[in-house]
């Protein structure tokens, strides 16, 4: 996401059948119906399966929302609520055949599934489309959070490493982003505080920290 580029305004009235909607809920079925499989089977093929098609489809729904200026508030959170449907369902199919993994995934689906669904909603306070241009509130949160590394690390990196059996790792790189989101979550308190009493969203600054 280039930070140069002048976010999309969020409409009074959006669309809901968009595109980008449609794969997000096609891709959020097929990677639950494969998770459920896999869960039953106790199959790792169908769980990588799984996570291609989760993974995949949500690179193509964010690729396609920009493409057809399709970037809508409603697709943000339908997003954000499909992601954690996907994840919930395909960390259960991983820990029925790898059960030791159960310390990282336990931590890795508080962060995600908690801390990290409050802190990806929060954008909802500014008139901003989606998390993705949260760096035109705060730079430091943005590139922490939703900068392609920090999205990597989120979303990929633990169940990488679980899947290479480098349970500790993983059950490290858990606890490092469950931190990181843990500041992260305080820093967007004080904006959200500093929103509501000024009333309005401070711009990033080339001033500002990155």
């Amino acid at each position: 996401m280039r930070r140069d580029a002048t976010p999309p305004r969020p409409l009074t009235v959006e669309p809901v059948a968009t595109t980008a909607n449609v794969i997000t809920l096609v891709r959020t079925v097929a990677a639950v119906g494969i998770g459920v499989w896999a869960l039953v089977g106790s199959s790792l093929p169908l769980v990588a399966a799984g996570y291609a098609v989760y993974w995949v489809g949500d690179i193509l729904d964010g690729a396609v929302a920009r493409w057809r200026r399709h970037e809508t508030r409603r697709g943000g959170v339908l997003d954000v609520v499909s992601d954690r449907a996907c994840t919930s369902v395909l960390a259960a199919g991983f820990l029925a055949v790898r059960p030791e993994a159960a310390v990282p995934l336990g931590v890795f689906l508080v962060q995600f599934m908690v801390l990290d669904c409050m802190l990806t909603l929060a954008f909802l306070h500014w008139p901003i489309v989606s998390p993705n241009y949260f760096w035109v509130v705060d730079r430091r949160v943005w590139r922490l959070n939703w900068s392609s590394p920090a999205k990597l690390a989120n979303t990929g990196a633990v169940v990488v490493f679980l899947a290479l059996d480098w349970v500790v790792a993983a059950t490290v790189v858990a606890a490092v982003v469950t931190l990181v989101k843990v500041w992260s979550l305080r820093a967007v308190a004080r904006l959200v505080e500093c929103h509501a009493v000024a009333g309005t969203v401070r711009p990033a600054t080339a001033g500002d920290p990155a």
